[in-house]
């Protein structure tokens, strides 16, 4: 039996369109700028402003979310709650997006308010959220910097290693990007976990995108 659950807060469900809508400007700019010849959106200026201006906003959108992870205790939903469970639960996962979704199987894993994300979740999201967005935010502010950042770009190799190293992270996003929105279909209805995203409200019977 389907049950609602109030499962995003709205802190939440505004940090993660915020931070959806920034990543996708800052890879159509992003590769547009690297790409010029290929992907010939806007005028050159236009598209660096806007690369910058929402560069800034999710530098300042990452950080009202962390706060509200850490001020709510959301953050714990990052970790598994039992790590003796965990290998069998990521086995159980691997299963079922590798066959178990195929043919109509339900989620194996129930979403909590305790445990939101699955247990492949956990280290994507870890990885992309603590790793890889730190790193694209300072790569990406020492190729912007000014002057003063000169002795640190060239410390860490200059351009020729920060340029690769922030292409790098925008590939990685972009498959982020394609797998998250895919999984996000494999509800009880192809919009089910969107909606839910947008109301904070989610009917499940247990199981995790």
């Amino acid at each position: 039996m389907e049950k609602k659950i109030y499962m995003y807060p709205l802190y939440e469900r505004l940090w993660h369109w915020v931070q959806a809508i920034c990543i996708i400007v800052l890879l159509v700019t992003g590769f547009n700028l690297h790409f010029p010849d290929r992907i010939p959106i806007f005028e050159y200026k236009t598209v660096l402003w806007a690369h910058i201006v929402f560069g800034f906003i999710l530098i300042g959108n990452t950080i009202y979310g962390l706060i509200g992870y850490l001020a709510t205790g959301d953050i714990k939903h990052y970790f598994p709650r039992n790590i003796k469970e965990y290998p069998k639960n990521a086995i159980k996962q691997v299963r079922f997006y590798t066959y178990g979704i195929f043919k109509g199987e339900p989620h194996p894993i129930e979403k909590t308010l305790d445990q939101k994300l699955n247990p492949l979740q956990q280290p994507a999201y870890t990885t992309i959220v603590f790793i890889l967005l730190p790193i694209q935010i300072i790569s990406g502010i020492l190729i912007w910097g000014p002057e003063q950042f000169e002795s640190i770009r060239n410390y860490l190799g200059g351009m020729k290693v920060l340029v690769p190293v922030h292409m790098a992270c925008a590939w990685l996003f972009l498959a982020f990007l394609v797998m998250h929105v895919y999984l996000t279909t494999t509800g009880h209805t192809i919009f089910a976990y969107t909606k839910a995203m947008i109301t904070g409200w989610e009917e499940t019977s247990g199981g995790n995108e």
